[in-house]
C-alpha cells in the first residue's frame, strides 16, 4: 500500500505534538487577588505560552537561516509583476474552497463573489495569473474551516504557535487540515499520483516563500521595533482572525492558515498589494 503523502500526515503529527507541549509547558496562573494580571492572562488565551515562545524559537531558527534568505533572494531575482502573478495564482488556487466556505456559512453573495471570481481569473486571468475579476468590481476576500467552525459557534482554544506555519489555535489547525482534504486540487491525480505529489509539495513551497516574500518589510519592523515581537503577533493574529470572522476590516488578510500566518499579512486575497 501506498504511504500517505506528508502533506496528509502534518496535521496529524502536529497535533500529537502540540498535545505533548501543551502538556509539558503551561504557564502560571497568576494569584486570584492579582486582577489586572489575571485579566491580561485570560486576554491573551495563551497557557501554554512557555512553550509556544519555545516553538517560536524554533521558528524564529528556521526563518533566519532559510526563509528569510529565500524570500530576499525571491524578491531580488523575480520582477514584482512576476510575483504577483504567482500571488495571483496561489489566491486562485484557494477559491474552491474559499466558495466551500462561503457555502457552508449561508454567504450567498460572497459565494458569487467567489465564484465569479474563480472562472473569470480562470479563464480572461489566464489561470488566475491577472486579477480580472477585481476590475469588475469583484473584491477578493478569504474564507477557511476555522472561520466556518468558529461561525458554528466553535470556541477557538488556547493559543498556538506552530513552526513555519505561525499562530493559530485548536480551531483553525483542524480547520487547516480540514482545507487540505477538502482542496480538490489536493485530489486530482490526472492519472498519476506522483505527479500529484510533486505539484502539491510545490504549491506549498511556493506558497511559504510567495507569503514570506510579502511580509519581508513588516516581519523586519516588528522585529526592530517591537519589545516583544511573539506577543505582537500573537495580538495581530487574534485580532485579524476575529475581524476574518465577523467579516470585517478593510479587506488586507494574512495568508492564514496557509502558511506564515502572523496577522500582519499586507497583501489581499486577490494577491495585490
Amino acid at each position: 500500500m501506498r504511504h500517505a503523502p506528508l502533506r496528509r500526515l502534518l496535521p496529524a503529527a502536529l497535533a500529537l505534538g502540540l498535545a505533548g507541549g501543551l502538556l509539558a509547558g503551561c504557564a502560571t496562573l497568576p494569584p486570584p487577588d492579582d486582577k489586572d494580571a489575571l485579566e491580561e492572562f485570560r486576554a491573551n488565551n495563551d497557557p501554554a505560552e512557555p512553550f509556544n515562545r519555545a516553538m517560536y524559537d524554533v521558528h524564529q531558527a528556521i526563518d533566519t537561516a532559510v526563509l528569510r534568505p529565500v524570500a530576499v533572494a525571491y524578491r531580488a531575482v523575480v520582477p514584482p509583476p512576476v510575483r504577483t502573478g504567482v500571488s495571483n495564482v496561489l489566491s486562485n488556487l484557494r477559491s474552491p474552497v474559499i466558495l466551500m466556505n462561503d457555502a457552508l456559512q449561508g454567504e450567498t453573495e460572497r459565494f458569487g463573489i467567489t465564484l465569479g471570481r474563480f472562472m473569470i481569473n480562470s479563464t480572461l486571468g489566464v489561470g488566475g495569473i491577472f486579477d480580472v475579476a477585481s476590475r469588475f468590481g469583484l473584491v477578493p476576500h478569504t474564507e477557511d474551516f476555522g472561520q466556518t467552525f468558529a461561525v458554528a459557534g466553535v470556541e477557538e482554544g488556547p493559543y498556538l504557535f506552530i513552526p513555519i506555519l505561525g499562530p493559530s489555535n485548536p480551531r483553525d489547525l483542524v480547520g487547516f487540515a480540514a482545507g487540505i482534504a477538502a482542496d480538490p486540487f489536493n485530489w486530482l491525480t490526472f492519472g498519476n499520483r506522483d505527479l500529484l505529489d510533486a505539484l502539491s509539495y510545490a504549491r506549498a513551497g511556493v506558497t511559504v516563500v510567495s507569503t514570506r516574500e510579502s511580509l519581508l518589510d513588516t516581519l523586519d519592523d516588528v522585529q526592530r521595533t517591537s519589545l516583544d515581537p511573539y506577543a505582537t503577533l500573537r495580538s495581530a493574529y487574534r485580532q485579524q482572525r476575529a475581524r476574518e470572522i465577523a467579516n470585517t476590516g478593510s479587506g488586507a488578510v494574512p495568508a492564514a492558515p496557509q502558511g506564515l500566518g502572523t496577522g500582519l499579512g499586507n497583501t489581499t486575497e486577490g494577491g495585490q498589494p
